[in-house]
């Protein structure tokens, strides 16, 4: 047994991987020497018309700037120096702002890192708000088709704006307190993510905002972990797992650990007289831990089989240009 077990773990070991240096092909950008001083910078540089595969790396540092990647004909892939492309506890590379809606600007204008280009795809990277408490600040806003691997978004309120196209946010982590993944239109898919909350009484994690039957919009947590952040003390049953942001709202958990921070109701309403529930589906299969129940609000569903990802992202999922099968 005691080998078999080491035999896992040297295979493991093998197969963590670094990104120290630019792929070929990619530019760089760095806060001293050769290449671009700012990302923004590099990614106006590249053609928005060439179809060609384009890539940025960025080097160790901390890039105080927001970030707008515009739409374009290539695919756009930023990567991050890492030592463990497999791991968002090794990135060195992070993206910071601190705009909010207390700045007269919307929920998109907020956000550190503005994905507006078709196929984009994010690795190691953390995208943070700083903001803090008291206003809508946003770190990542996605309009497009996009992939995000081993990523790290942190805020407070509104953290990942989930917004438009189909989504796939792999073994990345997400940090906030209240409505951090948040949209109206997205099909997003969240594969072996730490959802991690802050120290709050009250907070809640999704705020779907699919506004009628015929909507797109559609959020899975598969296979995920749910729990306090690090050096946070969050009451127990402080979170639920989402409210409506419209009447039609469409979240899934499954097979996903929960922690004691969840309410034992699971699920809210949108706020006192404004319940918003008759037409949502709140749904969970498989989940464990202190946190999962099959007793929940009476607006809640307990599924009987868990959610395919061809049901979220569609049949051909595993040929779009922003798929990556190695982080499934």
């Amino acid at each position: 047994m005691k080998s078999a077990l080491l035999s896992l773990a040297l295979a493991a070991l093998a197969a963590a991987e670094s990104r120290t240096s630019a792929p070929n092909g990619c530019l760089s950008v760095a806060q001293s020497g050769g290449g671009f001083r700012t990302i923004q910078a590099a990614v106006n540089s590249l053609s928005t018309t060439n179809a060609a595969d384009q890539c940025i790396f960025i080097n160790p540092g901390t890039y105080r700037e927001q970030v707008l990647v515009s739409s374009r004909a290539a695919r756009l892939t930023i990567y991050g120096y890492t030592s463990d492309t497999a791991n968002y506890a090794r990135n060195q590379v992070t993206i910071t702002s601190s705009l909010s809606q207390k700045d007269g600007l919307s929920n998109d204008q907020t956000a550190t890192l503005r994905v507006k280009a078709a196929n984009f795809r994010l690795y190691n990277i953390n995208v943070e708000n700083g903001y803090g408490e008291g206003s809508q600040a946003v770190a990542l806003s996605a309009y497009a088709d996009s992939g995000y691997y081993a990523c790290q978004f942190t805020g407070f309120q509104d953290t990942v704006l989930s917004n438009v196209g189909s989504q796939l946010f792999a073994k990345s982590m997400i940090m906030g307190a209240t409505d951090f993944v948040f949209g109206l239109y997205a099909k997003s898919w969240f594969e072996e993510c730490d959802i991690r909350v802050v120290q709050k009484s009250l907070g809640y994690i999704t705020a779907n905002g699919r506004d009628d039957a015929s909507g797109p919009s559609f959020y899975v947590f598969n296979n995920c972990d749910v729990a306090a952040a690090p050096g946070h003390n969050v009451p127990n049953g402080a979170y639920y797992l989402g409210r409506p942001w419209r009447e039609y709202a469409r979240v899934v958990f499954q097979n996903t650990a929960m922690s004691a921070v969840i309410n034992r109701e699971g699920w809210r309403i949108w706020n006192t007289g404004d319940p918003r529930t008759d037409t949502v589906l709140f749904g969970e299969y498989g989940n464990y831990g202190a946190g999962a129940s099959t007793n929940r609000a009476n607006f809640a569903t307990i599924l009987n089989a868990p959610v395919a990802i061809t049901t979220v992202l569609g049949s051909g999922y595993a040929r779009a240009g922003y798929y990556d099968a190695r982080y499934m």
